[in-house]
């Protein structure tokens, strides 16, 4: 049976911690941003982590 290729694209995603958690970053920064208020804008900067329910599948493709 051949190996499991994982996606690059989640690989650029996100990212697994020594724990195990994936960390993303979230959406709604890339253009529209005049309207929204700084500190909406700061609170989507930050990195977070993925849900348990998500999170199992993507660890799938990545091949972990």
């Amino acid at each position: 049976m051949p190996k499991q290729k994982t996606k690059k694209s989640i690989t650029r995603r996100f990212k697994v911690t020594k724990k195990g958690k994936l960390l993303r970053r979230q959406g709604f920064r890339r253009h529209l941003n005049v309207k929204k208020r700084s500190k909406t804008k700061r609170r989507l900067s930050k990195v977070i982590s993925t849900k348990k329910v998500y999170a199992k599948k993507i660890k799938k493709v990545l091949g972990k």
